[in-house]
């Protein structure tokens, strides 16, 4: 459950991206609608990284690596 969120946050995290790359090239920056999709997109990596750094505190998450 919790590695289907943090996908979904990632894939919300590139949609949120492309639409303001689309924002940019179609407002020509003159929009607010960029700084929206950027300020979703900061909201969406930051609650990314939290999901990860608490799936790592609780053990849901575990590392394999040999180093």
């Amino acid at each position: 459950m919790l590695k289907a969120a943090i996908v979904i946050l990632l894939l919300a995290t590139l949609v949120s991206l492309f639409s303001g790359l689309f924002f940019l090239v179609k407002d020509e920056g003159r929009g607010s609608r960029v700084v929206n999709a950027l300020t979703v997109r900061v909201i969406l990596a930051a609650l990314t990284v939290a999901l990860i750094s608490w799936g790592f505190y609780s053990g849901q998450l575990v590392s394999h690596v040999a180093w």
